[in-house]
């Protein structure tokens, strides 16, 4: 193995066993870690990379692993990164998908999560602010970044918003003479309309349940949160091969592991299937993404290259980065409302943490690993002088 190839092994093997908090979180500790501290990549061109995967299918944050690992060291790069990025969630869930099934009940870790979700929304704010400050080349983008976060508070989708960010990015630069029925084909319209199939189907095996998550991961837009959708509508509403409680404890699973939300499949292909169903579901969920992203990077290196194609991709730069804004704040109302709700002491001790993390952060760059250990540590302090009840 090259140094290079070694060194991408270690930082996605890395960031998948320490990244919580969802793609926007996983994005975050990527910027960080390949942009800000080894620089392999540009901030420019990190953003590029980001807008590209938000128009495919599949796992955002997983598809930026494998750019980065394929930019980094190329095709070995590519399997290797994505890889090193599933593998520990993809383990930590089985694992706990095992437990699960002998002892019917998830571990306690509601302590880590109090600890653990304000220093995400902090990391999440970070990211957003410094990927702002790249992407925000002029007052016009600015205002399109405006209007995504308005197009998202209005219960617009991911796709179109950012679609709707690319089409602006394009207006407010003017591009001359664009060619006509010029367009991105590979944008997966088409792909993302087609429909899981409606018949009746039979007890599951291994090889209809590697068929329905390759299907999903081909079709998969709107992050890996949209999963839970396709599960319930199909494998507990319409096949039968899941209960909902259990699609409730795994969706549980797939929020307090690190690394890929897709990495529930391994939960539920083991509910299904065993450790046989759990390696099956996991590989055919990811296998699309890493064939998108084949195909993706030559045709990055061409957009950018393209005056109007550059627009559009500035345009989608500026959006991606207003979702990310939006998503922090959701996120910290939602935990801060949830906090408040439980007790005021708990809620008090989560702002804490939120202030406090955001001052190491902001003040004195403390590295996002340690920020997340500390999260947890804080955590299971407040449980344990009774701030954070059972």
């Amino acid at each position: 193995m090259t140094p290079r190839l070694l060194e991408v092994a270690q930082v996605f093997l890395r960031l998948g066993a320490l990244s919580f908090g969802g793609p926007a979180a996983h994005t975050a500790l990527m910027q960080k870690e390949v942009v800000e501290e080894r620089q392999w990549l540009e901030a420019a061109e990190f953003l590029d990379l980001m807008g590209g995967v938000n128009l495919i299918p599949g796992p955002n944050s997983t598809e930026m692993a494998i750019l980065v690992g394929l930019r980094r060291a190329g095709w070995a790069g590519l399997g290797v990164a994505g890889v090193c990025f599933i593998l520990p969630a993809a383990l930590i869930t089985t694992l706990i998908a095992w437990g699960y099934r002998e002892w019917g009940t998830l571990p306690q870790v509601a302590p880590l999560l109090v600890g653990i979700q304000p220093v995400t929304v902090v990391l999440i704010l970070d990211a957003g602010w410094r990927l702002g400050q790249k992407a925000v080349k002029s007052r016009l983008l600015l205002l399109v970044g405006v209007g995504v976060i308005a197009l998202s508070w209005l219960g617009t989708g991911e796709m179109l918003a950012l679609l709707a960010a690319g089409l602006l990015g394009i207006g407010v630069r003017r591009p001359p003479q664009p060619r006509q029925g010029a367009g991105w084909p590979w944008l997966g319209f088409p792909v993302g309309a087609m429909a899981m199939p409606g018949a009746a189907m039979p007890p599951p095996n291994l090889g209809l349940l590697a068929l329905f998550f390759l299907k999903v991961g081909a079709v998969l837009f709107g992050g890996g949160y949209l999963l839970v959708a396709f599960i319930e509508n199909d494998l507990v509403n319409r096949y039968g091969w899941l209960t909902q409680q259990q699609l409730l404890d795994a969706i549980a699973v797939g929020q307090f592991t690190p690394g890929p939300v897709l990495s529930t499949a391994s939960f539920i292909g083991f509910q299904i299937a065993g450790w046989a169903g759990a390696a099956v579901s996991t590989v055919a969920i990811f296998l699309p993404s890493f064939v998108f992203v084949a195909l993706l990077n030559p045709i990055l290196l061409w957009c950018r290259r393209t005056v109007w194609a550059g627009a559009f991709l500035d345009g989608l730069n500026v959006g991606a980065v207003a979702l990310i804004v939006v998503v922090a704040v959701r996120l910290g109302w939602q935990i801060g409302a949830m906090s408040f709700a439980t007790t005021v002491g708990q809620g008090v001790w989560v702002l804490g943490i939120t202030i406090f993390s955001g001052v190491l952060l902001f003040w004195r760059r403390v590295a996002a690993p340690w920020l997340i250990g500390l999260g947890a540590v804080l955590g299971v302090l407040g449980y344990g002088l009774g701030i954070i009840p059972n």
